[in-house]
């Protein structure tokens, strides 16, 4: 491959994969925390308008989804979404329901004495919510908040088929271009693995803030370098240690 298609279509699609991440995940993340803690709203009827919005988009293609927004909606609205920005309400609207889900079971997982705790100190709902309820729960949230995130990165190849040049549509033109599939194919991959793997590191350095935040302090041997270690000390440690001294 040319330094010219990786510098006019592979960089770029690198960057248009980057912001949808973001701008997805970010808009996700209301989604989910809106609808999530409706889902434990004391009123049925806010729990039920949740709990079925949930269960539509978590049962709806994203890719349908994404069609719909760009292709059906400004015939019945009148409007319409520029591609890129209806790709990210699309993903957006289908992860957030699914993020919904770990809003809700997070919030749930706290213990009810903490909820008692709060009605006693005559807090209201919200504050409840603030200062007790969502401290303890978010550090319980991040870890499948991180595979949620990578599973929304690895979606945004779906844009292409909106002609939306993100890296795997880069990928197909330079295939096109150059007629290297497996060359092409094999560098998506490792670019993909590449911000995933980023993506991990920084959602690990996020969820040891948020349990020192609560005096909760990060589990021992967490981490590749840390299981090195590890093993390395339990092997020197079974190594038999010479006789000392001379015999009498």
């Amino acid at each position: 491959m040319t330094s010219g298609l990786w510098e006019h279509w592979v960089l770029p699609g690198i960057w248009v994969t980057i912001q949808l991440t973001v701008y997805s995940a970010l808009l996700a993340a209301v989604v989910a925390f809106g609808v999530g803690m409706a889902r434990t709203h004391r009123l049925w009827i806010v729990r039920f308008v949740a709990g079925f919005y949930t269960e539509v988009f978590r049962g709806t293609s994203a890719l349908i989804l994404m069609f719909w927004i760009f292709f059906v909606l400004p015939q019945l609205a009148g409007w319409s979404l520029v591609p890129m920005w209806a790709a990210v309400l699309a993903l957006s609207l289908s992860y957030g329901a699914y993020g919904s889900e770990i809003v809700r079971g997070a919030l749930n997982s706290v213990a009810p004495a903490q909820r008692e705790a709060g009605v006693a100190l005559s807090f209201t709902p919200w504050q409840r919510m603030r200062l007790i309820l969502l401290p303890q729960a978010v550090p319980e949230m991040i870890p499948p908040f991180s595979n949620l995130l990578v599973e929304l990165m690895k979606g945004t190849a779906l844009v292409s088929l909106l002609g939306i040049g993100d890296v795997s549509f880069a990928a197909n033109l330079v295939r096109l271009a150059t007629t290297e599939s497996a060359e092409i194919y094999l560098l998506t991959l490792v670019i993909y693995f590449v911000i995933a793997f980023l993506l991990t590191r920084v959602m690990r350095a996020v969820e040891r803030k948020a349990k020192a935040g609560i005096g909760q302090r990060p589990a021992a041997g967490i981490g590749i370098m840390s299981k090195l270690n590890i093993r390395q000390t339990t092997e020197m440690s079974q190594v038999p240690t010479s006789a000392g001294g001379g015999g009498a």
